[in-house]
């Protein structure tokens, strides 16, 4: 574990506030994508940061990654976990910081002066949350993503499906819950929906908050990440409002996907 860097949480600037922030990189055998998300992230203008890295294990050429990019990171962790979500767990359990903000291993932040125009150009909120931008391995903008978030976007939103992505939602402390590791594949959804049920004010600043590397665990699992969406809607809003807004989401998610290859 390495530990560089300390800052003053009590920054106030203009009619800004600036609270810490701790960004978190979850990552496995990332070294082709690493590296990229490291210098978004490296590149931020905001001062009162935090940037943890948690590992599992990997058996490439990431940890040499890390120590390249090391004055940047204020911790860094790597052992084995029990998948992504511990990994998130585990990253939540070091972080410091009045917000949270995944971004994960091939993702990047999506301008160096978000952070600092968020906290400038909106009040206080317990969650931040915006668009976001789908890019290939090469780094090319494909498009915004297939579900664009509401203008104000409430916990029922969510019966129309996972309406923002996670990679764009920066939250409080205050309503952010630990994963739900028993949900292999969605556990974001449940993390992202807890967390807008919990909040007094969501913003939605109108901006383009990450760039999401297209891919992963949802491309790679979507019938089984459906059925785990659809556990969670159950749990939050009842079987019969799930299932009247399921089935709709479903067969437009795969509609979607098999006209453009992408969600």
């Amino acid at each position: 574990m390495n530990s560089v860097l300390s800052h003053n949480t009590n920054l106030h600037l203009n009619n800004g506030f600036y609270p810490k922030v701790s960004i978190i990189t979850v990552v496995y055998n990332g070294a082709e994508t690493l590296e990229r998300t490291i210098k978004s992230i490296a590149a931020l203008d905001y001062r009162n940061l935090e940037y943890i890295i948690v590992d599992g294990k990997s058996s490439d050429d990431t940890i040499e990654i890390i120590r390249k990019y090391e004055y940047a990171t204020s911790l860094w962790i790597s052992e084995p976990d029990e998948g992504l979500y511990d990994a998130m767990n585990k990253g939540m359990s070091l972080a410091s910081g009045d917000y949270l903000w995944f971004i994960n291993s091939g993702d990047e932040v999506s301008d160096p002066q978000v952070l600092s125009q968020i906290f400038q150009n909106f009040p206080r909120a317990d969650i931040y949350y915006g668009e976001t931008m789908i890019v290939d391995y090469f780094g090319h903008e494909i498009g915004l993503r297939r579900l664009r978030p509401k203008k104000k976007l409430k916990f029922r939103d969510f019966l129309n499906g996972m309406l923002v992505s996670h990679q764009s939602v920066i939250v409080s402390r205050r309503v952010a819950s630990n994963y739900n590791i028993r949900y292999r594949l969605s556990a974001d959804f449940d993390w992202v929906v807890f967390a807008f049920k919990s909040a007094g004010v969501a913003v939605n600043t109108g901006m383009i908050l990450s760039r999401f590397l297209e891919g992963g665990l949802t491309r790679q699992n979507i019938f089984p990440g459906l059925k785990e969406r659809f556990i969670i809607m159950t749990h939050y809003f009842g079987f019969l409002p799930a299932l009247l807004h399921h089935i709709p989401i479903s067969l437009r998610f795969i509609y979607y996907y098999v006209k453009h290859k992408r969600f």
